[in-house]
């Protein structure tokens, strides 16, 4: 219990990898984990996509950041470049969760648990939200077709790996954000 409490303690949102391939038997034990998420009534309405392609990564990467290049806000891509240039920080992994429509709740636990499943295996990840990006570039159709089972959707993905800095410091709790009744 206090191994569990600890890591939740300790995981921080990596956001520079050292690009090094994952051992094939962590990779299985975060999708085993991911899996062994609870869902409302059992339903598990998710499919977990696990890319390792680094060329695919890479496209994908490109393509979205080139998009952001050309919009008129360019808040999200400057953010992006100032920490590096990559949306996928140059991860080696990246597990999406597909999910059907209206299941948010499920989407977010499974997440959770990939998340917590790579920090116990020593591997630095983020939740990145913004990978939903993907789907609405030019290629958008094109990538959906390969990555996302029919009828689902992006739900969130997670980026894994071998963090160039392992000394990398979780967010400090807020505490007012507790309340304590009876």
């Amino acid at each position: 219990m206090i191994e569990t409490l600890q890591n939740i303690e300790t995981r921080y949102s990596c956001r520079s990898y050292t690009g090094t391939p994952i051992e094939p038997e962590k990779i299985k034990s975060i999708a085993l984990a991911a899996v062994q998420a609870p869902s409302a009534m059992n339903l598990q309405p998710w499919q977990i996509i696990v890319i390792q392609d680094k060329a695919l990564m890479e496209d994908m990467d490109a393509t979205t950041m080139d998009m952001l290049s050309k919009m008129e806000d360019k808040s999200t891509y400057e953010r992006i470049m100032g920490r590096g240039g990559k949306l996928f920080y140059n991860a080696p992994c990246m597990f999406i969760v597909a999910k059907k429509p209206d299941t948010d709740l499920d989407c977010g636990i499974v997440t959770e648990n990939i998340a917590l499943a790579a920090s116990a295996l020593g591997l630095g990840n983020v939740i990145c939200g913004l990978a939903k990006l993907v789907f609405t570039t030019d290629k958008g159709e094109e990538y959906k077709k390969k990555l996302i089972p029919e009828g689902y959707e992006f739900g969130m993905s997670v980026l894994v790996g071998y963090p160039t800095n392992a000394e990398g410091k979780p967010h400090e709790p807020d505490m007012s954000k507790i309340t304590y009744i009876g």
